[in-house]
């Protein structure tokens, strides 16, 4: 094996390589990786040719993000790779190897504090940021997707992505006007920045700034080019968001079939998309007609993935609602997975995923009682299992849509308070004061429909 010689990547990182040709191919992945564009997988074509510690360790990280049941062992070969050179490995190298390692072994704690001492260590270090920024997102950690992002931005204030990654951790957090902020001067200073446009896209829609971030997302989308397929696709999803919440549920439904589902329709993420955006449509009462049909079809290999708790309660649901008896096999296998979940997500797993699983599975069905009672096991805990603020509130509108249609007085109060709550944030949705309006006249409130 060749002693390999130190190069930089475009952050100024010093890289072990032995062959200096393969500097190209890992530039496409680190700046395709921190700005989300699908060149980053152009580093596969070095597996075979460049056993450098790094690139080995890269192409395990693309293995992973296939987030399916075999994408751990899949990206074991490479880091088996990655370890045998890793005495020629610098120090940076050799934690980021180490953080790939855990993530592949379930260790998510480890990965992320691995992630984190990099952060403050080789705050350049963007990859490692933004996959740290990833693992906490997925355990619901906001505040250490910020503490990550700020830990890098003075070294690396000159880079628009840190700055995105910033306005995402404050959105996360709940800090809207630094998270909008951050997003603006990352947008400034690369109008390209899609992680930016999304963190900004956000904050618009938590604040109810509905036509506003309509109008920001269409502005900026003729930027979004040559994306991964997840940056891509879940922008859009974002732009229906604020179709559904505006009432024009038409052109909702033609960017779902034009812009969300079918980029790649083997992908998690866009599965999820889809998944999530369907069950938006029919909680607003919107037909989807036989779309849940092909993308159930889609979500049948998922039965045993067990990625993440966030990622099977989708499947789930999409399973149930294309009326696939794959759903039973699926809350079956999470019910079993649970208990051995690995250490750091097993509560998770345990006491969110698996009540959240038997609600969702419950209200597909029909069986409104007990979406209620799984779902209100779970909600209280869902941030647990990861997503953002606007991915989980589909398992709120699921649990609100239980309320109603059991019914009763109970019940009816119940959605009522979070209802009413909901629309004074967001005044502009003709969603919720279409719901809304609907609970008052059950309710015996008729009177107070013109005022919603």
């Amino acid at each position: 094996m060749p002693p390999g010689k130190l190069h930089a990547d475009s952050f100024g990182n010093p890289l072990t390589l032995y062959d200096a040709a393969s500097l190209p191919l890992v530039e496409d992945f680190v700046m395709g990786f921190v700005s989300t564009e699908a060149r980053a997988v152009n580093l596969l074509a070095l597996a075979e040719r460049d056993a450098s510690p790094l690139v080995q360790a890269y192409c395990a990280t693309l293995h992973l993000f296939a987030e399916s049941r075999d994408a751990a062992a899949n990206a074991r070969p490479f880091l088996e790779k990655a370890r045998a050179a890793f005495a020629r490995a610098t120090p940076r190298e050799r934690r980021y190897i180490a953080a790939i390692e855990a993530w592949a072994g379930g260790d998510i704690t480890k990965a992320i504090d691995l992630h984190a001492e990099q952060a403050r260590e080789y705050p350049r270090d963007l990859v490692s940021v933004k996959l740290g920024q990833y693992h906490c997102f997925n355990t619901g950690d906001c505040p250490g997707m910020l503490r990550l992002a700020l830990a890098a931005l003075p070294a690396a204030s000159d880079v628009p992505y840190v700055h995105g990654m910033a306005a995402f951790g404050y959105e996360q957090c709940h800090l809207m006007r630094d998270a909008e902020a951050s997003a603006r001067r990352a947008i400034g200073m690369c109008r390209k920045e899609p992680w930016a446009h999304h963190a900004l896209a956000h904050v618009m829609l938590t604040e109810g700034r509905l036509a506003e971030g309509l109008a920001f997302m269409q502005g900026v989308s003729d930027t979004w080019s040559g994306l991964n397929s997840f940056m891509v696709t879940h922008n859009w999803w974002h732009v229906a968001l604020f179709l559904i919440e505006l009432g024009r549920d038409a052109e909702a439904l033609a960017l779902y079939d034009r812009e969300v589902w079918g980029v790649a329709k083997d992908y998690s993420q866009d599965q999820i998309g889809a998944v999530s955006l369907l069950a938006r449509f029919e909680l607003a009462g919107i037909d989807v007609g036989a779309r849940w049909n092909e993308v159930g079809s889609y979500l049948v290999q998922r039965q045993a993935d067990h990625v993440l708790p966030f990622l099977d309660l989708q499947y789930l649901y999409g399973l149930a609602r294309a009326g696939r008896p794959e759903a039973d096999a699926l809350l079956h296998n999470i019910e079993a997975y649970a208990p051995h979940a690995p250490l750091s997500t097993r509560a998770a797993w345990q006491h969110v995923c698996v009540p959240a699983a038997r609600g969702l599975a419950a209200h597909a069905r029909n069986d409104f009682p007990g979406a209620i009672e799984g779902l209100g096991t779970a909600l209280p805990r869902l941030l647990e299992i990861g997503g953002s603020h606007a991915q989980r509130d589909l398992f709120e509108q699921v649990y609100l849509d239980a309320l109603v249609r059991t019914g009763s007085e109970a019940t009816l109060t119940g959605a009522q308070s979070v209802l009413q709550q909901q629309l004074n944030g967001q005044p502009e949705s003709l969603r919720l004061r279409r719901q809304t309006g609907e609970v008052y006249l059950r309710l015996g409130l008729g009177e107070l429909v013109s005022r919603t």
